[in-house]
């Protein structure tokens, strides 16, 4: 069982499954969501994922028709997405969880459009968009 929390603490959640591949996600949207270079995420089963604390607090923004990003109303931590298409699976944001992750970022993906003032130096597989049709960015 993992669990994890937004930076302000109003929001605790428990995830009960495996964590997916860690992809490194550079494309525009995860850098203003994120408000960094880009964001870690990891794609999991949502009927593992559970909030334990402050789902009134849990706000999802349309991004683009059909795509969610859900992120806490009072310190605005970004929580997870969620796409239409593909119903039982969260981008769970890496950065929120508790404690060790045990587990290193498998790839780069949306290194076409990554910051200019950000350079990856790391030998991760790099993709210009996504690695597989169904990832749901």
């Amino acid at each position: 069982m993992m669990t994890g929390q937004c930076l302000c603490g109003g929001i605790h959640y428990e995830y009960a499954g495996r964590l997916g591949p860690i992809a490194l996600c550079h494309c525009s949207q995860c850098r203003r969501a994120q408000g960094s270079a880009f964001a870690a995420n990891s794609p999991v089963q949502k009927v593992h994922f559970r909030v334990t604390r402050g789902d009134e607090l849990v706000k999802e923004f349309e991004s683009r028709p059909g795509k969610y990003r859900a992120f806490c109303r009072e310190c605005g931590s970004p929580l997870y997405s969620r796409v239409d298409a593909i119903p039982g699976i969260l981008r769970l944001r890496v950065g929120t969880l508790d404690g060790p992750v045990n587990q290193s970022p498998a790839y780069h993906v949306y290194v076409g459009s990554k910051a200019d003032w950000y350079t990856i130096t790391d030998d991760l597989p790099q993709y210009e968009k996504t690695e597989r049709t169904n990832d749901p960015h």
